[in-house]
């Protein structure tokens, strides 16, 4: 005699969640967790930057290094020459892009909530020669070397990391107060305040209705006029150069558009 065949069905709500996710054949248990909600609510939060890096000719660059100004965000470049940052908070950044054997540039960007950004840059091919140097001592950084070498021409307006340490503020912007060719002035076109460097010599922009001075962080020229609560914070700044005129500005940081004057600005090595 045969025994009848007997079914043993789970629960409706059981079987569904076994199918709706993947199981471990040794464990029994599923190999990730589940996000919970709080996670993917803030996933749509953030925004992603996506762009790419060319040179005059529209040709990518790879391994163009694409970084976010005071956050640890470093990228590379790809062989198409593109970059994609992820999960990046929305809010205003600083964008600096450098190539070995390219002059660097920079962008203020906005990354929006929730959305992509999609950025273009495009890398001018430089040529650099270095001269010899000779070491008698704790050798200086070659940026700091050649601040050095400016401040003891005595042609421009210059503060060292002893004086910007004296200073003990916490904002860059306050540092800028302290040369008598730079005004400091609030933008009058933004609803949250934004400060700029403003030559004390009478210019004709018509946005803000003052001559505003060529920013470089680093050697790297930022956009103009530049908002200076962007700046690294004071303990991460090693030197600050002011030039008021382009009779006085070093060759290698004059050209179109810096009759304004220019500011230097040099991180301390490491940052």
């Amino acid at each position: 005699m045969h025994r009848p065949l007997t079914l043993r069905l789970l629960p409706l709500a059981l079987a569904a969640a076994l199918l709706a996710q993947p199981i471990d054949a040794q464990t029994g248990r599923p190999p990730f967790p589940r996000a919970s909600g709080d996670t993917i609510r803030n996933a749509r939060v953030f925004g992603t930057i996506d762009g790419i890096v060319s040179d005059t000719n529209l040709v990518p660059i790879h391994a163009a290094f694409v970084s976010i100004l005071s956050t640890k965000i470093r990228v590379g470049t790809g062989p198409n020459g593109r970059f994609r940052i992820t999960n990046v908070p929305p809010g205003q950044y600083l964008v600096i892009v450098k190539r070995v054997g390219f002059s660097p540039t920079s962008g203020v960007v906005e990354v929006p909530k929730s959305d992509t950004l999609r950025l273009s840059y495009t890398l001018t091919p430089a040529v650099q020669t270095l001269g010899a140097v000779v070491v008698t001592e704790k050798a200086l950084s070659t940026k700091m070397r050649e601040f050095e070498a400016r401040r003891r021409l005595g042609q421009g307006q210059f503060l060292g990391s002893e004086e910007i340490d004296k200073a003990n503020t916490v904002f860059a912007t306050e540092l800028f107060r302290k040369f008598m060719s730079v005004n400091v002035s609030p933008s009058l076109t933004s609803s949250m305040p934004e400060y700029y460097a403003l030559s004390q010599r009478e210019g004709g922009n018509p946005q803000l209705g003052a001559c505003p001075m060529q920013v470089y962080l680093d050697q790297v020229p930022l956009p103009t006029p530049f908002n200076l609560d962007l700046l690294p914070s004071p303990k991460e700044i090693a030197a600050i150069e002011v030039y008021a005129g382009s009779s006085t500005i070093p060759p290698q940081f004059n050209g179109y558009n810096r009759g304004c004057g220019v500011i230097l600005v040099w991180t301390k090595d490491g940052y």
